[in-house]
C-alpha cells in the first residue's frame, strides 16, 4: 500500500474529483479522504498523476511539514463540515493534539511558520463560512447554526461573524446572496 499525501482537498467533491481521476489513470485506489490517497500499489505513472492532479488544483506533498500542516487543516475542515462541533467535549487544540498525536505549541507554531496565519485565525474563517453556506440555505435558525458549530451562544456567532465580514448575520443573508468560498477569495482580502 501507497499512502499519497495531497493539498488543497477541502471538501466531499474534492474526493470524488481525486477519487475519479485516479481511477481513470488505471490506478487501484484503496480508499480518498481529505488530504490522502490509499493506492494498492505505486502508481506507474507518477507524472501523469502530478499533472492530472495538478490540473484539478491539487498538488502532492512530500515535505514533512507540509503533510503536517495539510492534516491540521483537513482535521479543522472535517470537523466544522461534519457539523460535529457542538458535540466536542475538548477544545481545538486539544483535539489536534490528540488527532496527530503531537504537542499543540509546535503544532502551532509549525502552522504559523508555513501559512503565515493562526491555527485558530484558520478555524474561524472555516467556521464563518460555514455559517455563511448555513445562512444562505435559509434550514436552520441562527440559534441552531450558533449550537451546530459550538459557539456557546448567538451572540459569541454574530460578534465573530461581523468581526470577520464586517457584517451582521442578518445584514449577510438579507443582502449578500451571492456567498463567495475561500478558497477563491484573495488571501490577503481575508487576513
Amino acid at each position: 500500500m501507497v499512502t499519497l499525501y495531497i493539498k488543497n482537498m477541502v471538501c466531499s467533491r474534492c474526493i470524488r474529483v481525486v477519487k475519479d481521476e485516479l481511477t481513470d489513470l488505471g490506478i487501484d485506489v484503496v480508499d480518498v479522504r481529505l488530504g490522502r490517497a490509499v493506492l494498492a500499489n505505486p502508481p506507474q505513472n507518477l507524472d501523469e498523476m502530478v499533472d492530472r492532479l495538478a490540473q484539478n488544483g491539487f498538488e502532492l506533498l512530500e515535505d514533512k511539514n507540509a503533510k503536517i500542516v495539510e492534516s491540521i487543516k483537513n482535521r479543522i475542515i472535517d470537523l466544522i463540515y461534519s457539523d460535529r462541533l457542538e458535540e466536542m467535549h475538548i477544545n481545538l487544540s486539544q483535539d489536534l493534539s490528540q488527532h496527530l498525536g503531537k504537542d499543540y505549541s509546535a503544532l502551532s507554531k509549525l502552522f504559523s511558520d508555513v501559512e503565515s496565519i493562526t491555527i485558530e485565525k484558520f478555524f474561524i474563517l472555516h467556521k464563518v463560512e460555514r455559517v455563511k453556506e448555513l445562512i444562505v440555505y435559509d434550514e436552520l435558525t441562527l440559534s441552531e447554526i450558533a449550537y451546530r458549530l459550538g459557539y456557546s451562544s448567538v451572540q459569541h456567532l454574530s460578534n465573530q461573524f461581523k468581526k470577520t465580514t464586517g457584517l451582521s448575520p442578518s445584514h449577510f443573508k438579507n443582502t449578500d446572496r451571492t456567498h463567495r468560498p475561500l478558497d477563491v477569495l484573495n488571501k490577503s482580502k481575508i487576513l
